[in-house]
Order: structure tokens, then sequence, then C-alpha cells
């Protein structure tokens, strides 16, 4: 599949390129990044051109994993904000089902960026007319308030706490679960939990 452009008057998607490879390395030396991602921590310039170069590439080619660079709107390509992705599993001729992922820049967060370059991607990957998945999942490690705000402003339900489910730079850890289904409503479905508040 060719990449392509999602956009609203809020945002721009477009395929992260080679000249985006000093942007990505920045950002991804983010500490909250290293953090709740499984990015290489440190991360390096090396790093970022294997993204783009191999990543990016292979999974478009290879219709598994599509990845778009989030950027302001316009007709052009502006810098990078952050980052969204995703990843397709499933036999052909199956039922398919898929995993969204995404990062932020530390000066773009706050302003409900991710949440719109997400919701695009989502709604792509479950149009008959896109990806046409069976499900969306969303996995975050367990205290990532940040990304289970945005899954939880989508309409994505809670599953629960699975144990070392998740891998990270060699070890295990949990993992918080959430689904979306092509029939859910795209909107907060439950209360947001009080503990994110005291977490805050």
């Amino acid at each position: 599949m060719e990449p392509f452009v999602l956009a609203t008057d809020r945002v721009r998607l477009s395929v992260p390129t080679p000249a985006d490879v000093d942007r990505v390395a920045e950002i991804c030396a983010d500490p909250a990044i290293a953090r709740w991602t499984t990015v290489p921590s440190p991360y390096t310039r090396s790093d970022a051109e294997g993204f783009v170069s191999g990543f990016v590439n292979d999974g478009w080619a290879q219709e598994k994993d599509f990845t778009w660079a989030v950027r302001a709107p316009g007709e052009t390509d502006g810098p990078v904000l952050g980052m969204v992705g995703m990843s397709r599993a499933g036999e052909p001729g199956t039922e398919l089902s898929g995993e969204v992922g995404y990062w932020c820049a530390p000066d773009a967060r706050g302003g409900g960026l991710t949440t719109e370059a997400a919701r695009l991607v989502v709604d792509w990957s479950l149009d008959p007319e896109g990806l046409g998945l069976g499900v969306v999942r969303w996995r975050a490690n367990v205290g990532n308030w940040a990304s289970r705000r945005v899954a939880w402003k989508l309409g994505f339900r809670f599953e629960g706490t699975l144990r070392r489910f998740g891998q990270q730079r060699g070890r295990l850890v949990d993992s918080w679960v959430a689904s979306l289904v092509p029939e859910d409503r795209r909107g907060p479905n439950e209360p947001w939990p009080a503990e994110a508040v005291t977490a805050a």
C-alpha cells in the first residue's frame, strides 16, 4: 500500500521521511517517551534513521504497520509533533484486528493533538473502505494516564489489567488493555477513573 495523508482542519498526518530524522531523534530522547514506550533508550539518530527507513517503509510495503507523523494542519508537511500508528494482525480471508499506538512531542502536549490524530487513524482502520478491522486494541504500561486518557476520549472500553503482559527493553511489565469495535460510540463510555486524579 502506498502511504497517504489523513487530515482535518486541526492536524495533518503524513508518512515520516528522512527529513524528519533529526526531529524524531530529538523527541524520542524525551524521558517520558522512554519511560512509557518501547523505543530504544538512550535514543540515537541512528535509531531514528532505522525507524524511518526500515520500520515505517517496511510496514507500509507489507501492509502490516501503518505509521504517520503528526503535523500541524496545512497543505505541506511541517515539523513532526508526534507519531501515530496502526499494526494489523490476522490472516487473509479472516476478520482482522489492529493495535493503535502513539506518542507526542513535549512541546505539543495538552492541546488534544494526539486525540485528533489517533481518531483519524482509528476511524480509517475500522471503516470497511479502510482496513475494515473487526476490532482495534489499545495497550499501555500501567500508570500511563496520558495514553489512557486519549483512548478513553476515543471510546475505547477498558478491559482490565494484564500482569506482565507487555515487554519493554527485555523486561515484562503490567499492561492496561482496552478495545474499540466498529459499532461503538466514538466518545467516552464510562466515567474517567477517580484514581487518575489522585495519581496526577
